[in-house]
This record gives C-alpha cells, sequence and structure tokens, in this order.
C-alpha cells in the first residue's frame, strides 16, 4: 500500500448530504483569501470541519437475529421507560429506552439498529431545547421509524436538539432495511432514542460512547448465539 493509499483509507467520504455546505464554504474560503488572507484561513479552517461533521465512515455491522445496533455515534445520555411517542400509536405502556445524545463532533449519519422492515414514519413539529435534556423526548421536533422484527417492533427517534434544524431522513415506509443501514441524519447536534420491546435489558449503560452500526446496545434472545459480520 502506497502513502496515499493509506492516507485515503483514513479519510471517510463526505455524504452527499454535505456537498453544499462544503462547496460553499470552499467558495467562500477563496473569496476570503482575495479578500484578507488570515480570512481566508479561517474559511478554510471551516471547510475542512464541515467535511468531519459530514463524513460517511463505513463501519462492520454484527448480524445476527435479535441483536439491536447503535442507530447513532454518541453517547448514552439515559436509559429510561418511557411510553413511545404518541403519533405512532403504539401505546401507553412504558418500554426501555435508550438515548443516545450526538455532539457536532459526531458523525450524524443514522443507521437502522436491526433488520426488518419499516411500517411508519411520522414527523413532529416541535421545539429546539438542548438534545440532552430529557424533555426533548417529549417536545423537541423528530422523526420516528417503526421497523418491524421478528422479535417485536422496534422504535427509533431522530430528534432535533438546540443547533439542530434540520432532520433529513434516507429511507421510506414499506422499506425493508438491514442492520447498519443508512435511514437518515441530523444536521448539527442531536439526539436518537431507541424504544425496546418490554422486557429488554439494554447491554449498554449511561456515559458510555457507541458507534452507530458497530456497537451492541441490546439483545432480543437470550441466548448469544455465533455472530457474523458485514461492511455498511
Amino acid at each position: 500500500m502506497t502513502i496515499a493509499e493509506s492516507v485515503r483509507a483514513q479519510l471517510a467520504p463526505i455524504h452527499t448530504e454535505g456537498y453544499p455546505f462544503f462547496v460553499g464554504l470552499a467558495l467562500a474560503s477563496l473569496v476570503l483569501f482575495w479578500l484578507w488572507p488570515p480570512l481566508g484561513w479561517v474559511g478554510t479552517l471551516a471547510t475542512a470541519w464541515c467535511a468531519y461533521f459530514f463524513r460517511d465512515p463505513q463501519r462492520v455491522t454484527p448480524v445476527r437475529e435479535g441483536l439491536v445496533i447503535a442507530p447513532a455515534d454518541g453517547r448514552v445520555s439515559q436509559l429510561a421507560l418511557a411510553a413511545p411517542p404518541l403519533e405512532l400509536n403504539m401505546g401507553s405502556m412504558p418500554v426501555p429506552r435508550v438515548s443516545i445524545f450526538m455532539s457536532v463532533f459526531d458523525c450524524h449519519i443514522n443507521r437502522s439498529p436491526v433488520s426488518g422492515r419499516i411500517e411508519r414514519i411520522a414527523y413532529r413539529h416541535g421545539t429546539f431545547v438542548s438534545a440532552d435534556l430529557d424533555k426533548a423526548s417529549e417536545n423537541n421536533e423528530r422523526n420516528a421509524f417503526v421497523i418491524s422484527t421478528a422479535s417485536g417492533p422496534i422504535c427509533v427517534v431522530q430528534i432535533a436538539g438546540l443547533i439542530a434544524r434540520r432532520i433529513v431522513p434516507f429511507a421510506r415506509e414499506g422499506q425493508d432495511v438491514a442492520a447498519g443501514d443508512r435511514i437518515g441524519m441530523i444536521r448539527f447536534g442531536s439526539r436518537v432514542d431507541v424504544y425496546l420491546p418490554a422486557d429488554t435489558r439494554p447491554l449498554v449503560s449511561e456515559g458510555q460512547t457507541v458507534i452507530a452500526g458497530e456497537t451492541v446496545i441490546a439483545d432480543l434472545h437470550p441466548i448469544d448465539l455465533a455472530r457474523q459480520f458485514r461492511k455498511t
């Protein structure tokens, strides 16, 4: 492997959602260099950060029925019992919920935590309080997926935060997805909640850092069978 190939292997590509921001900042940097070079360097740093923020790295996802994989990069901000969003019509009984907070430095591509079919997508307008707060699950703008699996439905909720003002879904209702598939993104800091079937025990703890498409956050089967992996 050449040095150039080694460097390219360490650099994640930019997701297409980031192209308008990247190109806009790059052009602005050229103009700033022409006006005053120090401002141009500031623009260059902003352009580099944009490329970093919209990175879309490849992940190696554990593949086995019953495994629930982290849908987002970030920190597990809360483990709680909570009812799924009302707009999903999944009842009012509290179920285990894993909340993952994404800072502006985390990769913001969201992935399906399980293999199954997207039965429903529900978007709800709301406020933009800090996504790290508990009330964000109820009050903030959000986009929810219900994914049917052999072990029961799994609900994934993208929640906009104080800075994030744009939720971008990639998947659609009726679509079959595999664990680790890209289903959407949230721009500039946010949170993702995963609602698990009742009596499911999460395998992560509050404060733990998780990686989308790789970290196992729950197991719907009591017996740990052999796992396989696939690149996503």
